[in-house]
């Protein structure tokens, strides 16, 4: 199914061929002045140019050709040459009811036949998540649904740091502290807290003891050549910092298809090598690899980047080419997307380039870094414990939904089972939408009052919308299956604007797969909710005593349900039953 935005564009090119125009011009937008009309078409202006004639006049014979067209109640020009397009209330009840019971629920599945490789997460093994870790999860999580919902295959990859230096300081303090695995390679009992404990231990270790420093090194060296005894123990450390980091990330409702990291591109670094190799983009710098990617355009110096230090070992900058060698073998991904900090923006244009100028993937393939900006406190810098450190995922999680539990606690609905679950989606809608709602790209800050309100720009607010529409449904007993929907009329501007926003949907996903931003998701969910708002306030819905007029206005609750709850999913968002 077309969006509407796409069915009304082409209908309106059908009217500008009939008048002798290029069928191009009709290009059709949602107006900005939804007090004089729906839609809007400029194609008269550029008209004018191609056919030296005033664009009015051009914009009239359009119009006067729409008008004999039934999805238009009105055409009509307006200033020196805008087409201004209102359509008729059947076509808007019969399109937002088709969609809602289509198999794709009206979104058009522009991504049909095409994958997508996902990058998001990026934990470092042995290390605890951290606040850091909450924006490349909650982001990257919903761009993977928003594009599946548009027809795109999409593989999703926390890619995982385990393979560089911090192995080999946790190995090292282990084998420092545990005379069994120094002496007989054999393995302690490890947990994550342990771990958690061991890395900055370790790290701060090496910064004071030099020995321990190139002991580390060694280690980490001899990992990377499969040493056993260090092979072992770090497939032990895996497994613990990967089980406790799938608990945390499931609670945000954050999930990943594959678990791979950077050891995972390990075997193809030789022949990554061998293909730099080969197009000549090698060059020696003071005992390195290096290939140059600066171009002349650059208004900032692009650095050489690294790809093997003069010790032969690798380095972020190798696996993530190998990385990109590796997915393009496994997947043919026309697109590869990360969801990594705005701090890396030159570590991925470098990375870029040079698989670019490598052919490590055809020339077609979408290679984006999609950067996020930080979540900050109240002071304006980034989100700290109250001692001033870096505060762990599991504790903020834990601070909002102590919050969520205070709030609901006091409904009348519901077992104490089951507020506890709804607190949990209030905390994850909380967490998520207050995010989400900014562009990635942007900063925020956090504030717990504003984002658990039920009022305003909030998750709390859209499922506070859709129990209230759970509540009206289950009060009139009516069938609530998006199938079972009749829109006989639209009986007054606040239904005709609901059903508008309804029909709104698939154009909201779309802009935010092509622009790549959850947010405009967001606007939309809570644009549909606020026009659900007004038809609420306005009008008698159960106490209805037309049938005609009640059986409306009820599937056009069932609609607005429907597509609410298609959004938070998208956003990763679980719907309520009560709040």
């Amino acid at each position: 199914m077309q969006s509407m935005i796409k069915e009304l564009t082409e209908k309106v090119s059908v009217a500008f061929a009939a008048c002798g125009y290029d069928e191009k011009l009709g290009a059709v937008t949602l107006s900005d002045r939804q007090d004089l009309c729906q839609f809007q078409c400029n194609g008269a202006f550029a008209g004018a140019k191609l056919y030296r004639k005033a664009p009015k006049m051009i914009a009239q014979e359009v119009a006067a050709v729409l008008e004999q067209n039934p999805v238009f109640a009105k055409a009509e020009t307006a200033g020196a040459g805008f087409i201004n397009l209102t359509v008729s209330d059947d076509f808007l009840a019969g399109y937002v009811t088709a969609a809602v019971q289509e198999a794709h629920f009206g979104i058009e599945q522009i991504g049909a036949g095409q994958t997508i490789v996902l990058d998001y997460g990026g934990p470092n093994v042995a290390k605890p998540l951290h606040i850091g870790h909450l924006r490349p999860a909650i982001i990257g999580e919903a761009l993977k649904r928003i594009a599946r919902s548009a027809g795109y295959q999409v593989v999703s990859d926390v890619h995982l740091g385990d393979w560089g230096l911090q192995m080999g300081l946790v190995i090292a303090e282990i084998e420092e502290r545990d005379s069994n695995y120094r002496e007989k390679g054999v393995i302690p009992e490890l947990t994550a807290d342990m771990l958690n404990e061991i890395y900055p231990f370790a790290s701060k270790k090496s910064k004071e003891d030099e020995i321990f420093k190139a002991r580390a090194k060694e280690i980490t060296a001899l990992l990377q050549k499969g040493e056993p005894k260090y092979r072992d123990l770090w497939r032990v450390m895996i497994e613990v910092s990967v089980s406790d980091m799938k608990r945390n990330y499931a609670r945000l409702g954050v999930d990943f298809d594959l678990w791979n990291g950077e050891s995972d591109a390990a075997p193809y670094v030789d022949e990554l090598m061998g293909i730099l190799e080969q197009k000549h983009l090698l060059r020696e710098s003071e005992g390195a690899l290096v290939v140059d990617v600066a171009e002349e355009s650059d208004k900032a110096p692009v650095p050489p980047m690294i790809v093997q230090k003069s010790d032969h070992s690798s380095i972020y900058a190798t696996t993530d080419l190998a990385t990109i060698l590796q997915r393009q073998r496994d997947f043919s991904p026309a697109k590869i997307w990360y969801v990594v900090d705005i701090r890396q923006s030159l570590h991925f244009l470098q990375v870029f380039r040079c698989a670019r100028m490598a052919g490590l993937v055809p020339e077609s393939t979408e290679l984006a870094h999609l950067p996020n900006g930080t979540m900050n406190g109240p002071d304006g810098k980034p989100f700290k414990t109250r001692d001033g450190g870096v505060m762990k995922l599991s504790d903020f999680y834990d601070t909002v939904l102590t919050e969520a539990r205070r709030r609901i606690a006091e409904s009348e609905y519901g077992s104490e089972d089951e507020k506890e679950s709804t607190a949990n989606k209030i905390a994850v809608a909380a967490i998520k939408f207050g995010d989400l709602i900014n562009h990635r790209s942007k900063d925020y800050i956090f504030e717990m009052e504003k984002f658990m309100s039920s009022e305003g720009k909030t998750g709390a607010y859209l499922l506070y919308t859709i129990a209230r529409i759970n509540s009206i449904l289950r009060k009139t007993g009516e069938n609530a299956e998006p199938a079972a929907v009749r829109i006989y009329g639209l009986y007054s501007a606040e239904e005709r604007a609901l059903a508008l926003e309804a029909a709104m949907a698939s154009h909201a996903v779309l802009s935010a797969v092509n622009e790549k931003a959850p947010n405009f998701v967001c606007d939309y969910a809570y644009n549909l909710a606020c026009a659900f708002s007004k038809f609420y306030h306005n009008h008698h819905i159960a106490g209805e005593t037309d049938a005609q007029v009640r059986a409306s206005r009820l599937g056009l609750c069932v609609i607005t349900r429907e597509i609410l709850v298609r959004c938070l999913d998208m956003l990763g968002i679980e719907p309520v039953d009560f709040m």
